[in-house]
């Protein structure tokens, strides 16, 4: 008997450490081939910043890269504080939903019940289509005020004086302008400014230390300053006070922390299953309520981008497969969404595209004048292409202008997103489209105009 319970210890220790090491090493694999793609996105990106790379509740790859300040030499880490743009919607969409378990305010409400002296023309938008960026509210340019500081009731006040773009419900148009009302709404329903009701509520709970509203006279530790390339140099971005963008994009954080939030989402700490579940339903143009659901490769992918002068920001989930990208960067150029797509794809085993360093080349600018007019993406979504002192710009509805940067006398890419156009010429020296790619997804354009 004693002979048979060694054997049965010593099968057992074996099998201890055959899953040791057949948990370990797919790891280590995936660790290892991050790092080597990540050591291109460097090299051919210019990537500077933090990623995350997390697999069934596991942190795989948490670190930085590149320099936090390039003045002082400060390198980046998996702590580094990163402006996150847009990532701020997920938050205020949270909250939101909050409330309306709380019994202090329903999706259906309309946006007119929180709102003096509220356009007519609002009435039928409720708070729904604000989460959705299906209000028809535009997209307003703040171009001239960007370096000033903005309530949130002077914010809402410059909104009302827009007409509507559509009517309610009919369209999905991504306007920062929704999720700025959405801020001012959670602070009449909730009575706490927008920033404490996050810390109250999300980061505190969470213990999410390193996030807050970003405040531009705070100081804080292990800040990053954010950097905007122009052509091969890297200049300081532009100062931008962070209320202009409010709700919407006026957040901070770090890897680590983004990581304590994603976590928290699969469980009921924050919200119940019901209101998860409307969170992650898609509506018009795969929108939830602060995330684009969709497919890669077959498999569930949850996400968000952020960009913000100096900083570019990718989040990805695939809950399926309890899978986390995130890719916070101090750049602003870097094409943080192609970085983060194809680190989910090597942790998923799926074939991903490798990083191409795209440089302008120089062209006759006389060519620009055929490009020159209106391409039709999509049904009362036109891109307007113009000349402007020897340069091709494109702008899409309620966005600024964007410069397309040649790589050839047809192609074009641009360099504050992973966007690429080219132009198509028919037989009879017209050009009749645009091939549009952006951020891995192709559409055609027809030039109308």
């Amino acid at each position: 008997m004693k002979r048979v319970a060694k054997r049965i210890s010593q099968a057992a220790l074996l099998c201890s450490v055959w899953l040791l090491f057949s948990a370990h090493c797919p790891a280590q694999g995936l660790a290892s081939k991050v790092d080597e793609y990540m050591s291109t996105a460097v090299k051919r990106s210019r990537f500077s910043g933090s990623i995350l790379v997390a697999r069934n509740g596991k942190v795989l790859v948490s670190r930085g890269y590149g320099m936090a300040n390039l003045e002082d030499e400060v390198s980046n880490t998996a702590r580094t504080k990163f402006r996150l743009g847009s990532l701020t919607k997920q938050f205020t969409a949270v909250a939101v939903l909050m409330l309306q378990e709380r019994g202090a305010l329903s999706l259906q409400d309309p946006v007119c019940n929180y709102l003096p002296q509220c356009p007519a023309g609002w009435r039928p938008i409720t708070i729904h289509h604000l989460l959705t960026h299906t209000s028809g509210i535009q997209n307003s340019d703040y171009t001239e005020a960007i370096k000033l500081p903005m309530s949130a009731a002077n914010t809402v006040e410059r909104l009302k004086d827009k007409p509507l773009e559509f009517a309610a419900g009919r369209l999905f148009r991504y306007s920062n302008s929704n999720y700025i009302l959405l801020g001012y709404i959670i602070e009449k329903v909730s009575g706490r400014p927008y920033d404490a009701f996050l810390q109250e509520n999300i980061f505190r709970p969470l213990q999410m230390t390193d996030t807050g509203y970003d405040y531009p006279r705070r100081v804080l530790k292990h800040r990053a300053a954010g950097y905007s390339s122009r052509g091969d140099t890297t200049v300081n971005a532009q100062y931008i006070d962070m209320s202009i963008l409010y709700s919407a994009g006026g957040l901070y954080s770090t890897a680590e922390d983004l990581y304590r939030w994603d976590q928290a989402l699969y469980t009921e700490k924050l919200l119940s299953k019901k209101s998860l579940a409307m969170m992650f339903t898609p509506f018009k143009g795969n929108y939830g309520y602060g995330w684009y659901i969709a497919e890669q490769g077959g498999h569930r992918f949850i996400s968000h981008s952020g960009w913000i002068d100096g900083f570019a920001a990718s989040f990805g989930r695939y809950p399926d497969d309890r899978v986390t990208v995130i890719v916070l960067s101090n750049i602003d150029s870097v094409p943080v969404n192609t970085i983060a797509r194809n680190i989910g794809a090597i942790a998923l085993g799926l074939r991903h595209d490798t990083l191409e360093e795209r440089r302008a080349v120089k062209i006759d600018s006389k060519i620009y004048d055929a490009y020159v007019g209106q391409y039709e993406l999509a049904p009362d979504f036109i891109i307007t292409v113009s000349k402007e002192d020897n340069r091709l710009v494109a702008q899409a509805p309620g966005h600024p202008k964007i410069e397309l940067l040649p790589e050839s006398e047809i192609e074009f890419f641009v360099k504050e997103y992973d966007a690429q156009i080219m132009f198509v010429w028919s037989r009879n020296g017209e050009v009749t489209h645009s091939t549009i790619r952006l951020n891995g997804r192709e559409a055609q354009a027809k030039k109308i105009k």
